[in-house]
């Protein structure tokens, strides 16, 4: 699919069939996400790829019973990693830039998964403390944002956007 196009049809869906994800679809999707940009290529965070329906029942849980978890086919759960850009970037590496490069990363993912002919939605909404159990992710990474991902239950609605005159504002 055209770039322009994936990024016009890219909307949250939230509702999902029963159809599985084929594994050459997923795995575009994870090969994506590492091709995304980081700071410095370091690439400070984790995704771990959850398709246990107990514990995406769990996730949803955790994320206030947001039904998209449970009914999509596979969930990315994308964590924060501070270490890998702390040596090289300090306190700035450990608190902005590893949260930059998860939700690059997520961000990625979710481009890819429109190209791929699936939906998606991005969940920020969730107690940390809970997910980061759920995945059995180490001590000092923070997960940021789920993404759901599955063939969605119907056609995306069109969306309104704000228009770029409000948007966008030009300084000089």
């Amino acid at each position: 699919m055209e770039f322009f196009q994936v990024v016009k049809e890219r909307c949250s869906t939230r509702k999902f069939i029963r159809q599985p994800v084929e594994a050459e679809k997923l795995r575009k999707v994870l090969e994506t996400i590492n091709s995304a940009p980081s700071a410095g290529n370091m690439q400070a965070y984790e995704v771990y790829v959850v398709n246990d329906p107990v514990r995406q029942a769990a996730l949803s849980k955790a994320s206030w019973d947001q039904e998209s978890i449970v009914e999509a086919q596979v969930v990315l759960v994308f964590c924060t990693h501070p270490e890998l850009n702390a040596e090289r970037y300090g306190d700035r590496g450990r608190d902005l830039y590893a949260l930059q490069d998860a939700t690059i990363a997520c961000t990625f993912a979710m481009l890819a998964v429109i190209a791929v002919g699936l939906a998606c939605v991005w969940v920020g909404a969730f107690d940390d403390e809970q997910v980061w159990r759920i995945i059995g992710a180490p001590a000092g990474q923070t997960p940021v944002s789920m993404l759901p991902i599955g063939y969605p239950d119907k056609p995306a609605e069109p969306r309104t956007r704000r228009s770029l005159d409000s948007l966008i504002h030009r300084v000089g």
